[in-house]
C-alpha cells in the first residue's frame, strides 16, 4: 500500500484571515460610524462674501508701503508695537496682517525683529475664500 501525505486545509496562510477581519472592521466602522451629524438640508448659510473685512482690533497692520498701524493708530516701528502689548501681557503673541501688496522681506524683518523682541508666537492673519 501506498501511503499518501495529504495537506491539510486548514494549513492556509495565517494572514488571510487577520486581513479579513480587519477588512470587515473597516466596512463596520464606515457604516455605523459619523464623524459629524449631516447639515440640515433646511438651513441657509448665511454669504460673508459682500461684508467688508476688518482686521482684528489686536493685530499689527503692515501696509503695502511697509507702514504699520495698530487699533488704527499709526506706529514708527515694531518696537512701538511691542512696548503697547507689553503692557497688557509679558509673553505676547504677535498677530499680523500683512497687505497683499506688502514685499515678503519686509514681512520677514517685521517678523524678526518682534520674535528677537520677545514674541512668543507670531501667527499671520490672512483672508479665507470658501466659496
Amino acid at each position: 500500500m501506498l501511503s499518501r501525505t495529504r495537506k491539510s486545509k486548514s494549513q492556509r496562510e495565517p494572514t488571510i484571515a487577520l486581513i479579513n477581519v480587519v477588512f470587515l472592521m473597516l466596512v463596520f466602522f464606515m457604516v455605523a460610524g459619523s464623524l459629524a451629524p449631516a447639515l440640515d438640508p433646511a438651513v441657509r448659510l448665511v454669504k460673508a462674501a459682500d461684508l467688508d473685512a476688518s482686521p482684528p482690533p489686536d493685530a499689527l497692520v503692515i501696509r503695502a508701503d511697509g507702514t504699520l498701524s495698530f487699533r488704527g493708530a499709526e506706529l514708527t516701528s515694531p518696537e512701538a508695537y511691542v512696548r503697547i502689548v507689553r503692557e497688557e501681557d509679558a509673553a505676547f503673541t504677535a498677530r499680523l496682517v500683512p497687505d497683499r501688496g506688502l514685499p515678503a522681506t519686509r514681512l520677514i524683518a517685521v517678523a524678526k525683529t518682534l520674535r528677537q523682541l520677545g514674541a512668543a508666537r507670531i501667527l499671520l492673519l490672512s483672508e479665507r475664500n470658501l466659496s
